[in-house]
Order: structure tokens, then C-alpha cells, then sequence
């Protein structure tokens, strides 16, 4: 059985999504971290605007580097209700989530890995979809962006199961959801 993992890039006033600091990859130590999460992973599972701002970026990416060459042959299941196709190794999962994510959590093998996609992110937390949580905390703030649980949300407990401290100052924290009863 497969569980799924979501590895999100966040600062310490909660902001995942800014277009001021959205640069994950900016240091070594992170692509590094990343790469040892894709590498770890079956599958990626992206939310519609994460799989296209990716596939539009990638062919920019230098194909010699191993996490481009990672990444742009993993299979990608991607959550649109919008697109009617998608090409680069995607499979289209236009409804159902729940349905079709409990699926793939039953098929053997390494994790499904969420990267980014803080709408995904929240409906795969909401449906209990949502195995181990992976945040790497930069240590900075932007003021202003959205962030991974908006106020209003529902409460939930997590427990910590591991860290990793980089020399820029960032944290990697792993949060395990409580088992299910």
C-alpha cells in the first residue's frame, strides 16, 4: 500500500504561495532534499496550475541534471476538472478524488508525492487523503500570500516524525497524521 506524502515549501508566517519568494529550488541543499523525496516516490500527484507551470518550465531545465531527468519521467497524476488532456507521462484524474486517490494508495509500491498545490494540498487534507506532511520552513516572511491552512479550517493534530536542518537556516519538518481509527 502506498501512502501519500505532500512536500510544501513554507515561511515562518505561513505564506506557501507568493510570487515574490516561489524559487524552492534556490539553494543546493533544498534540490538535494527535494531530489531525495522524487527519488523516494513512484508517482507525483499536482493540482492543474502546478502540473502546467511546471510543464511549461521544465524544457528550460538543463536534461543532464538528475532531478530534471527524475521529474520529467515520473508518471504525473494530475487533479483538473478544466483539462481534457495531459501530455508529459500525465494521467488526467478529473473527478472523484477521493475515489481515485484511494485507488492509488492501495497499488503497491514507493509513495505518491504531492509537490506544491496548496488547493490540492488543502482537499486532500480535508478527505483524510493525507499520510505524511513534509514542510520546509524558510527563514524568512513575506507579509502577505496564501497559505497551507487558511483560518477557518478544521483542527487536526500531527505528530512530529522527523527534521533536517539546512546551512541556509531552513528547516525540513515531517509530520506524520495519527493513525486512523
Amino acid at each position: 500500500m502506498s501512502e501519500v506524502v505532500v512536500l510544501m515549501h513554507v515561511l515562518l508566517d505561513g505564506v506557501v504561495a507568493n510570487p515574490s519568494w516561489a524559487r524552492p529550488s534556490r539553494y543546493d541543499e533544498h534540490e538535494k532534499y527535494q531530489l531525495g523525496q522524487i527519488a523516494a516516490s513512484r508517482a507525483l500527484l499536482l493540482g492543474r496550475v502546478t502540473f502546467q507551470e511546471m510543464a511549461e518550465a521544465w524544457p528550460l531545465r538543463d536534461a543532464a541534471e538528475e532531478y530534471t531527468r527524475l521529474v520529467d519521467t515520473a508518471p504525473k497524476y494530475v487533479v483538473s476538472t478544466t483539462l481534457d488532456h495531459v501530455p508529459w507521462n500525465g494521467v488526467l484524474i478529473p473527478g472523484r478524488l477521493a475515489e481515485h486517490v484511494a485507488k492509488l494508495r492501495r497499488e503497491p509500491g514507493q509513495d505518491l508525492l504531492v509537490l506544491g498545490g496548496v488547493e490540492l494540498v488543502g482537499q486532500l487534507v480535508r478527505l483524510g487523503l493525507v499520510d505524511v506532511l513534509k514542510l520546509c520552513v524558510h527563514p524568512e516572511t513575506a507579509g502577505t500570500g496564501r497559505r497551507l491552512f487558511p483560518q477557518g479550517g478544521a483542527p487536526s493534530t500531527w505528530t512530529l516524525t522527523g527534521t533536517s536542518l539546512f546551512p541556509s537556516g531552513a528547516v525540513a519538518l515531517e509530520y506524520r497524521v495519527p493513525a486512523r481509527t
